[in-house]
């Protein structure tokens, strides 16, 4: 096929003699293009969910602090009982301490009766004695920060 039968009855001599046939706006013109970026105005404004968030954290705050110092005064009692039963316990353990040296002590004297020269209670190693761990378990500084 030629261009002379697609586009026009023969005798058509250039594309220029083709008529033009341009698209053009609408009388009048187009109507115009919305391109702005509109928002609605619903919901509180900007201060007053900065407020409300303040507001929240004031009242976290309040109830933290109620409860640091519900903490620590448990703590403090806790660590003033431990402190008025650390002489009972400290004697408790004392006790418990000679109850079981004294047994040892019977041991190794039935055990070492036949080796001469043998001192009961006396250390072999040459070293100073050390109380037993304190059995309170209460910490040093407790309530220092």
């Amino acid at each position: 096929m030629t261009d002379a039968f697609l586009r026009a009855p023969r005798g058509l001599r250039s594309v220029t003699d083709l008529p033009v046939s341009q698209d053009g706006p609408p009388p009048g013109g187009f109507p115009s293009v919305r391109y702005a970026r509109r928002i609605p105005n619903t919901g509180p404004s900007g201060a007053v969910v900065f407020g409300l968030v303040l507001l929240g954290m004031g009242y976290g705050f309040h109830k933290t602090a109620q409860y640091n110092k519900r903490g620590n005064k448990l703590k403090e009692e806790i660590y003033n009982t431990r402190m008025a039963l650390a002489p009972y316990l400290q004697a408790e353990a004392d006790r418990v301490f000679v109850q079981r040296q004294a047994k040892f002590h019977a041991w190794e004297a039935e055990v070492m009766k036949d080796v001469p020269g043998w001192e009961v209670g006396k250390s072999v190693y040459n070293t100073r004695w050390m109380p037993p761990a304190d059995p309170t378990g209460h910490r040093r500084n407790f309530l220092k920060y």
